[in-house]
């Protein structure tokens, strides 16, 4: 049923998916968690201790092992229109460095699992928006290096897929979330109002 499915319904459908997955996986740590529905342009979830301390949150949801991106949103690039290739010219200063990004690989639903032995569960991914800027660079370039910056089909393409292997030393790295709540500062007032 969803290869039947338009490719911007499933994108839509993938986002709430992941949204809410990750809200669900914060109550679970005993944090409250609120997804916007993307009105807010520069993250997606809320997230609250029972200290009234926040942090806002970008979830980056995928049914398969990789994403999308672009990479001049991560580093500087020069395209020669001559030679028709692409260099790099060094990481761009991107705005809200310490912005907490969770990827969601989410897992087939039951009745499309190829192996009935195999484990069905949702994969999370939990890094700085700096730390992700350095994974798609190493990624881009590294690919980048194989065909010697040169894009053979569209030479002037930025598409920068990365994968869930770049993604590896951050899986469930929920602390990172905890540890920012935790240098947040209480609201005082809200504070001395608990029951």
């Amino acid at each position: 049923m969803v290869g039947s499915m338009s490719t911007g319904l499933n994108n839509a459908l993938a986002k709430q998916v992941g949204e809410h997955l990750v809200c669900a996986e914060l109550g679970r740590r005993n944090l409250i968690a609120t997804p916007f529905s993307g009105n807010v342009p520069a993250f997606d979830i809320l997230a609250a201790d029972q200290r009234c301390r926040t942090v806002p949150i970008q979830v980056k949801a995928s049914r398969s092992d990789s994403w999308f991106s672009d990479a001049r949103k991560w580093m500087q690039m020069s395209f020669d229109p001559k030679t028709k290739a692409q260099k790099n010219l060094g990481p761009i200063h991107i705005a809200n460095p310490d912005l907490i990004y969770v990827h969601v690989a989410i897992a087939p639903p039951d009745d499309s699992r190829k192996d009935d032995s195999a484990e069905r569960k949702d994969r999370f991914f939990i890094l700085t928006k700096s730390q992700l800027q350095a994974v798609c660079i190493k990624t881009y370039s590294a690919w980048m290096d194989t065909i010697e910056w040169k894009r053979p089909k569209k030479p002037e393409c930025y598409d920068n897929r990365y994968y869930i292997s770049g993604l590896q030393p951050y899986e469930d790295n929920w602390q990172l979330i905890s540890d920012r709540l935790a240098k947040s500062s209480a609201d005082e007032a809200l504070e001395s109002t608990e029951e």
